[in-house]
């Protein structure tokens, strides 16, 4: 299976303080046709005015990432962590039997862009648990970084469930590939700028899922970053 949709067919919601697109249902956008795919709950790519942001709200039994694509998000958890989350960060929030926490816009004069992405775990009632680290732009420049992995393989953040995540920038003549096993499924989506994959051009907003065995190169990057979900068939 390969399947395209384009950055305009998500789900949208305007709060005025936030401007939300929704690749999956949420909230009070629903679309039967879009409820996951396979672990992968949730990716939306969200724009909070400066000095706003989410309040205090609760969590079960879900692994959430937030990669920060411009600007600063505040981290504030039940747990009594607090970080201010930059591009170049991945932080995973495991909510397991239960986690309160807000996010905020941590600048009072700049809007900050940011994806929120959940992804089921494989074992319900863990621990809540915090993890978060930075990846220089070199090691994602022209490559595909893994970043997040149920080992923690290469230095990435752990996840409790079978997922690589890779991050990677592209322009120009770079260019990268990965292979999906029969039994995976690939998710690719575009943060910003332009990029092919295989022969199809993808540009900021836009998805592809895959289901393997296939082989993924990117190249002819424009000013491209894009995360790359490796997830159990």
């Amino acid at each position: 299976m390969w399947e395209l949709r384009k950055s305009n067919e998500r789900g949208l919601a305007d709060h005025g303080w936030l401007k939300s697109r929704h690749s999956f249902s949420f909230a009070d956008y629903y679309d039967p046709k879009y409820m996951g795919f396979g672990v992968l709950r949730v990716i939306n790519e969200d724009r909070v005015a400066p000095g706003k942001g989410f309040g205090t709200h609760g969590h079960t039994d879900m692994e959430i990432i937030s990669y920060v694509l411009a600007g600063q998000l505040a981290h504030r958890d039940s747990m009594g962590t607090g970080s201010v989350i930059v591009p170049g960060d991945v932080q995973r929030m495991s909510a397991g039997t239960g986690v309160r926490h807000s996010e905020m816009n941590a600048s009072t004069k700049d809007p900050v862009h940011f994806l929120q992405i959940w992804i089921q775990p494989a074992v319900l009632g863990i621990p809540p648990s915090y993890e978060q680290k930075h990846f220089p732009p070199a090691e994602m420049r022209g490559k595909l970084r893994l970043v997040v992995a149920a080992d923690g393989s290469e230095g990435a953040v752990t996840l409790h469930q079978d997922v690589r995540l890779y991050a990677g920038r592209f322009d120009a003549a770079e260019e990268a590939t990965v292979s999906l096993a029969k039994n995976r499924r690939g998710y690719v989506h575009v943060a910003c700028g332009t990029i092919s994959v295989n022969e199809t051009r993808i540009e900021a907003g836009d998805a592809l899922k895959i289901t393997g065995p296939q082989r993924l190169r990117f190249h002819g990057g424009m000013n491209a970053e894009l995360l790359v979900f490796d997830l159990p068939g």
